[in-house]
Formats: structure tokens, C-alpha cells, sequence
């Protein structure tokens, strides 16, 4: 269903996806012992990162969860945009600290976009019914077909206090954002490679539990993160991220900073949370940042994070 010409846009103008609940979303989720300490649902915003990054230099205490049914300048990695039409996907953020009584260095900070992508995945997988792999180091994928589509991505970016600021936001803190397509449709997909949980026949499309479920899964996950000073073998992260990466075992493109490149057998994953490219000339190269593309062949193990 879609608005009449020159008629107002309503929440409610499509039937097959209607508004978030946010009072039931807070009822659900926000304790003041627990990972979410404030959740708002916007209408409509350009990035959900951004307006945290901007409340956090203001002052926002850690915790806070920000969604958007709608985002018109969605960000990604590498500059890229993050388009879909409104309530099709869930478009959020949180602002996490990882450090204040707690004892993980920010040499480990690296791990919390890997993080997500274990929560997001595994929660995925237990409630839409839908198997869903990681491709290192930022993306969700789900078959479609046969075919590897990715279905979400990951963004993470680090908040320091603003150059000239005596106040605000004193201690260093990441603003973590997850973009998930649910219901697009084929002809609303932005680019070839695109999927949905949709179209890879998941057993719910109903964003409310589903969205419970991702940031259930993602303050659990944190939580023990947390808990272990950030060490991912300690916290079971390392394990988990390994058992769902479908990056691993297959033969890859990786374009570095600079454009430069790599190509060859993507064959572990470092204790940092980098990339191991071994080379046909036998050299391994640990990859902190790059642009993965997968060239053929099949992941490590079956590359999927289950349902329980």
C-alpha cells in the first residue's frame, strides 16, 4: 500500500511494515543495571551513528540505543552509503565505553564491530529461522538461491572528546551501528549483491523481535567481552567469529588503504582480530583493514552461525 498523490506520508502508508513499537522496545530492553540505559526511535534521521557520536560528544552517558526507521545518509565502510526505504531493515546504534570500571584496553576495541557480527548473526539465526555468515570484516550474509548476499553491514567509530571542548564527553568511547535489511523486495534491492531476510525466507519479518533479539544477543556478548578485559579467546568471541566466518578458507581479493592489493587464501584469524592472507609465494600477511572480496571456493567449516 503506498500514499495517495500529494497526500501526506504516513508511519502507517505500507501495511507490510509497520512503525517500531518504541514503548514496548523500552519496556523490553532498558534496565538500569544492564548494557541499555536509554532507547529512542526516530522517524526519520541521516545517521544514526552520527547523531550518537554527536550526543556523546554532549555528554550522553554509555548505553544509549538510537533507531531509525529511516536513514538518508546512512553510512558504511570506506565512505560508502546505506540506503532502503523506510521501516524495510533496522537502522540503529549504541554507544558503548567499553574502559569506566572495567579493564579492556583500547587495543581491543578492534574486536567490537566482530562482536556485533556474532550477536547480530547468531540472534539472526535463532529467531528468523535463517542461516547467516560473516564475511570479514564487516558484513552479514544470507543465501538466497544458492547465492551469498549480504543482508546487513557493521560500522564502527571511535569517539574521543572534541578538540576544543572543556567538557562533554571525557572518556574515549565507540559508537557501534547496524544496518539489517528485512522486508526489501527485488526491485528494492540498491545493488545486485544485496539481500534481505525477506528474500532469504526468514521465518519472521516482525522488526520488534527481531530487534529485541540483536540487542539482547549484542549485551550478552558485550557483557562477557567486558567481563574477560576484552580477550577474545577468554570470552569465547575468537571461537565464535572463526565457526561463522565465511571468509575463512576461501581464496580472497583484499584491497588495502592505498589501494593496493592482495590476493590469496584467507587462513586465519589473529588474536587482534586481523585477517591472515597467505600468499601464493607462502608469505602470510595479517590484515587489519581491507575491502574482501571472496573469489571461489567455500568458507571455513560450514560458515554459518546456527539456531540453538
Amino acid at each position: 500500500m503506498t500514499p495517495t498523490a500529494g497526500g501526506p506520508r504516513s508511519r502507517w502508508s505500507d501495511l507490510d511494515r509497520p512503525p517500531l513499537n518504541a514503548a514496548a522496545l523500552r519496556r523490553a530492553l532498558v534496565r538500569p543495571d544492564g548494557p541499555w540505559t536509554r532507547l529512542d526511535v526516530v522517524e526519520s534521521t541521516g545517521s544514526t551513528n552520527a547523531d550518537l557520536i554527536a550526543a556523546a560528544h554532549s555528554g550522553e552517558a554509555p548505553g544509549r540505543v538510537l533507531v531509525a526507521e529511516e536513514q538518508t545518509a546512512g553510512r558504511g565502510r570506506l565512505g560508502r552509503g546505506w540506503s532502503a526505504p523506510p521501516r524495510s531493515g533496522l537502522f540503529f546504534s549504541v554507544l558503548l565505553a567499553p574502559q569506566p570500571g572495567a579493564t579492556v584496553p583500547e587495543t581491543r576495541w578492534g574486536w567490537l564491530p566482530l562482536l556485533a557480527g556474532v550477536a547480530t548473526a547468531s540472534a539472526l539465526s535463532r529467531i528468523a529461522r535463517v542461516d547467516t555468515a560473516l564475511k570479514w570484516p564487516n558484513d552479514l550474509l544470507v543465501d538466497i538461491a544458492g547465492e551469498e548476499r549480504k543482508c546487513g553491514g557493521i560500522l564502527a567509530e571511535r569517539v574521543g572528546p572534541p578538540p576544543d571542548a572543556d567538557g562533554g564527553f571525557a572518556t574515549p568511547a565507540v559508537v557501534l551501528g547496524i544496518g539489517l535489511n528485512v522486508s526489501l523486495r527485488a526491485d528494492e534491492l540498491p545493488v545486485p549483491g544485496a539481500g534481505s531476510l525477506a528474500l532469504a525466507d526468514a521465518e519472521t519479518t516482525d522488526r520488534d523481535p527481531l530487534l529485541r533479539a540483536v540487542l539482547r544477543s549484542l549485551g550478552d556478548w558485550y557483557d562477557r567481552w567486558v567481563a574477560a578485559g576484552g580477550d577474545p579467546a577468554v570470552s569465547g568471541l575468537q571461537e565464535a567469529y572463526v565457526a561463522g566466518c565465511a571468509t575463512l578458507g576461501r581464496r580472497v581479493r583484499a584491497v588495502l588503504p592505498g589501494d593496493t592489493e592482495l590476493r590469496g587464501e584467507a587462513v586465519a584469524l589473529d588474536g587482534d582480530g586481523r585477517l591472515v592472507v597467505r600468499t601464493d609465494d607462502g608469505v602470510s600477511h595479517p590484515v587489519s583493514a581491507a575491502d574482501v572480496v571472496h573469489l571461489h571456493g567455500h568458507g571455513h567449516g560450514n560458515g554459518r552461525l546456527g539456531g540453538e
